[in-house]
């Protein structure tokens, strides 16, 4: 067994602000969301023409960027209370907004980020699976950043275990539990990671890599709910070992195989 490492959840206090680990972790990010976008703009990209394609591009950039974080911040909150607790914020609706008690669905919040990029797209006039296809190649960075956030936390930890790295976690009770955060944060972050971002450059249609992301974090999510400790206002689902979680990560996974040969039909080769 491997002790818990008891790390404050608040990073700073400044009087009576907190920053916490978490909330930086989003911003990181954002950030690298940020960057990475820019990077893939200002690379040989056969979307944009020249210097002045590339200056337009990084200017609708900023905007998409924060209908992204708006989305992600509405779409997190509204998928945790519809899929995980809806019968108890149906009895206090005042805490559906008490982000601060926690409380978010990265599902809800991919929907929620779907949804705004496309709103902000249509209203633009760019297209909305080039952008999809660049902010998905970076997403899983966000997604491991994340899932250390719920590390520091002590949340959403693993099933009871006896393997040599089980932890601990304050909230977990006296036994050892897989540290499945961490299990999220490779397979989720460092793993889709690898795949996603070294085919940012091909010339695929558009959509392919938002797909793949679909897919992807489908898989590793079903995956890792088998460690992962179900939440307790619900328990499993079905048959006695299928999770919330594993439900809209399977619906995850048919949409992106659905998007992948949809976007497709035009009968390009996805190994161009």
């Amino acid at each position: 067994m491997i002790p818990y490492p008891q790390i404050d959840p608040v990073l700073i206090r400044i009087g009576p602000v907190a920053i916490h680990w978490y909330g930086l972790m989003y911003l990181l990010g954002f950030l690298a969301a940020y960057f990475l976008v820019r990077k893939q703009i200002l690379e040989v990209d056969p979307g944009v023409q020249g210097k002045k394609g590339h200056a337009a591009e990084l200017r609708h950039l900023d905007g998409l960027l924060f209908a992204l974080i708006i989305g992600v911040i509405i779409g997190g909150r509204l998928g945790y209370v519809l899929f995980y607790n809806l019968s108890y914020f149906m009895e206090n609706p005042g805490e559906i907004l008490a982000t601060w008690h926690g409380g978010m669905s990265f599902h809800g919040g991919a929907i929620g980020a779907v949804i705004t990029g496309w709103l902000y797209c249509r209203k633009h006039g760019l297209d909305f699976w080039r952008w999809a296809d660049r902010f998905s190649v970076t997403a899983p960075v966000g997604l491991g950043l994340g899932r250390i956030g719920n590390f520091i936390n002590g949340e959403l930890f693993g099933r009871p275990s006896n393997v040599p790295w089980a932890m601990i976690f304050p909230q977990g009770g006296p036994v050892p539990r897989h540290p499945s955060q961490l299990y999220e944060a490779f397979l989720e972050g460092v793993v889709l990671f690898a795949i996603l971002w070294p085919l940012r450059k091909r010339p695929w249609i558009p959509g392919k890599k938002l797909a793949l992301l679909l897919i992807g974090y489908g898989i590793c999510r079903f995956v890792v709910e088998f460690f992962r400790q179900p939440d307790p206002q619900l328990g499993f689902i079905l048959w006695g070992w299928l999770t919330m979680g594993q439900i809209l990560s399977a619906g995850f996974f048919l949409a992106g195989l659905f998007l992948w040969f949809y976007r497709g039909r035009s009968g390009v080769s996805p190994l161009n």
